[in-house]
């Protein structure tokens, strides 16, 4: 017999095995084959057992495939520019967008309030919220939105994001193994139907995918949340309030604080803040209590009123003339904890132009807009005159006012910002426009209509373009190790196949096929498409199995939508690897994970997902 062909999935595919021929060509696959295991041996056992990144391992793999030729000079770089890669751009770019504007403080409050900084019951709505949203949009794009709104969470409840970040990885993955959407779910269903065959609906996941999401919260819950990672020093950050608290304490700001009423009386009533008459009088204006509605930071053409509640610093100038009385509200707690305002502490940079120079000299208040409490100096703050006071280098400031002028001081040369509150609000007024935008960018992906790459990529262009984020802020919140990670990666996915790593196992179990089950060869290929996941990306995972199954289906008389779904489903079976799936890797780094973090909670979870897939498939298409 010179040659045996073997057709797959109604010509989808051709094999061919020649028992009397071996020629050059095959003897060369068959090196490149050996040196691709050989360099994927390496990679794991890098991945576990060092203490080098996972970005770097990554690189050292790219560059090894393409100095050894195995991929060509094209397909070494061809990560940068993968789906994969410039979706998690995209979405992190939306990320920032919904940060700056209070989007995602929104669902860390609801979270927070919901969860009472009970452990248990927060990783459950972590659960739930992911894999809610993960049933109508990509993966990546679900991670993306919730990931800054999670990392808000963990500084409000303390808990570290060792603890909450790998949850919200997970319940995305798992809450997209119910639906039609995730993309390898679709790739599986075009092959049904480009084989003539019936293709799988939006619901038709969630009989089989529903126990599944059950499952995998409940083993979260239990057994995954003891072998989640304790406490990370490296990503535990202060919570929103406590640096406000913090500096309050530390220059011992309450001790400073007046708070004054606009008696009926006084000569401030119905002027301006900019007005000479309060300009002369020397007030350090931090809030305004009027009725109802607190404004912190106020703006100059504010007008006073009767009635109004002056939250002041330093205030020396005579109550009695100026028609004010002394008020005990505690107005000071609701100005620090708002979101859009905010404490912090600048130093003089060396050969600043500030120097020997008085906040008056400067016109600080005018030029930044932001009030200054106090100076630190020789050990101890300074409250008192310190408008006259000439600056000198290592000066501390204390500032209060919004957080987007607080902000831009990361352009200024002569002050340098020591810290900023990571959940501040920069951009309020642009809340709702980034909402919109983003619902809107995330509806077009669901659909389909365009790749979901571009479609994240136009949304978080209009983001910038509509002001509801800098463009300079984007590229420093961009997690550039889960980029090099998957680009450094995807070179290896693409040897895997060219060499014939990927079809060698399948085509020796094509050729046994005999006496076998419909069941166990669901599970052969389920469990296929589980280990080839952890090696290429699912979608590639399922392109390369689908025709191998829809042939073993047909040969074995099996339901072909059995056989699609098992691999589909074990294309999303990625959690014992940060490789598994990109939504891994996005919450590698700020959750303070290594690879042995997630074979520890993520195998168990494999294993339970798995028998739970076989018994739903068995269930459902009655094998």
């Amino acid at each position: 017999m010179d040659k045996v062909y073997k057709k797959m999935a109604q010509g989808g595919l051709e094999f061919i095995f020649s028992s009397s021929k071996i020629n050059t060509e095959k003897i060369m696959l068959s090196i490149q084959a050996i040196l691709t295991l050989i360099i994927l041996t390496i990679a794991i056992f890098l991945f576990i057992f060092t203490r080098l990144r996972a970005d770097l391992i990554a690189l050292m793999v790219l560059l090894a495939l393409g100095i050894s030729g195995i991929v060509n000079d094209k397909q070494v770089f061809s990560g940068f520019s993968s789906s994969a890669v410039m979706t998690i751009l995209g979405i992190s770019m939306v990320s920032v967008a919904l940060q700056q504007t209070g989007a995602t403080n929104l669902i860390s409050k609801w979270i927070f309030k919901l969860g009472k900084q009970n452990e248990t019951l927060v990783i459950l709505l972590v659960m739930l919220a992911s894999a809610g949203l993960s049933l109508f949009m990509n993966n990546i794009s679900a991670v993306g939105v919730l990931l800054p709104a999670v990392m808000s969470l963990t500084r409000r409840s303390r808990i570290s994001p060792a603890r909450l970040l790998m949850p919200l990885a997970f319940g995305t993955i798992l809450g997209g193994m119910a639906t039609l959407l995730t993309t390898a779910n679709i790739i599986v269903s075009g092959a049904l139907k480009d084989a003539g065959l019936h293709a799988f609906g939006l619901l038709d996941f969630f009989p089989v995918g529903a126990p599944v999401v059950i499952v995998g919260i409940i083993y979260m819950l239990t057994l995954g949340k003891k072998l989640l990672p304790g406490e990370n020093s490296k990503t535990m950050t202060e919570p929103p309030l406590a640096l406000n608290m913090k500096l309050k304490d530390l220059y011992s700001l309450d001790a400073n604080l007046t708070q004054m009423k606009i008696l009926d009386s006084s000569p401030l009533a119905g002027i301006p803040i900019n007005s000479d008459l309060f300009m002369r009088s020397n007030i350090n204006l931090i809030a305004i209590q009027s009725g109802k509605i607190l404004k912190a930071n106020p703006q100059p053409t504010t007008l006073l009123k009767s009635g109004d509640i002056l939250l002041l610093g330093n205030f020396q100038a005579d109550q009695t003339a100026l028609g004010l009385a002394r008020d005990f509200t505690d107005l000071s707690n609701q100005v620090f904890s708002d979101d859009s305002h905010s404490l912090a502490e600048l130093v003089l940079a060396p050969h600043a132009s500030l120097l020997g120079k008085t906040l008056t000299e400067i016109r600080f208040k005018s030029k930044y807009d932001l009030n200054v409490l106090s100076v630190w100096r020789d050990g101890k703050p300074i409250s008192n005159q310190i408008k006259d006071l000439p600056l000198r280098f290592g000066d501390a400031l204390l500032v209060q006012g919004s957080a987007q002028n607080i902000h831009r001081l990361h352009d200024q040369n002569d002050l340098i910002l020591l810290e900023e509150n990571p959940d501040a609000v920069i951009r309020p007024q642009k809340q709702w426009i980034a909402i919109v935008i983003t619902l809107v960018t995330l509806g077009f992906a669901a659909t389909n209509i365009l790749p979901v790459a571009e479609i994240v990529l136009l949304g978080a262009v209009l983001l910038m373009l509509s002001g509801c984020m800098g463009i300079n802020d984007v590229f420093q919140s961009i997690e550039w190790k889960a980029i090099f990670l998957i680009a450094g990666m995807w070179p290896l996915s693409i040897a895997i196949q060219q060499t014939g790593l990927a079809t060698a196992l399948i085509s020796v179990i094509i050729r046994g096929f005999g006496s076998i089950s419909p069941l166990l060869l669901v599970t052969i290929f389920l469990f296929l498409a589980m280990i080839f996941t952890q090696l290429m990306s699912g979608q590639i995972s399922a392109i390369v199995l689908i025709p191998l199954a829809l042939t073993a289906s047909s040969t074995m008389h099996v339901s072909p939508q059995a056989m699609a779904m098992a691999v589909a489903l074990g294309c999303s079976l990625g959690f014992p690897t940060p490789l598994g799936h990109p939504v891994n890797i996005m919450v590698m780094n700020p959750g303070g994970y290594t690879f042995k973090d997630y074979l520890r909670v993520g195998l168990p979870l494999t294993f339970l997902a798995f028998a739970t897939i076989l018994l739903g498939i068995h269930f459902v298409y009655g094998l």
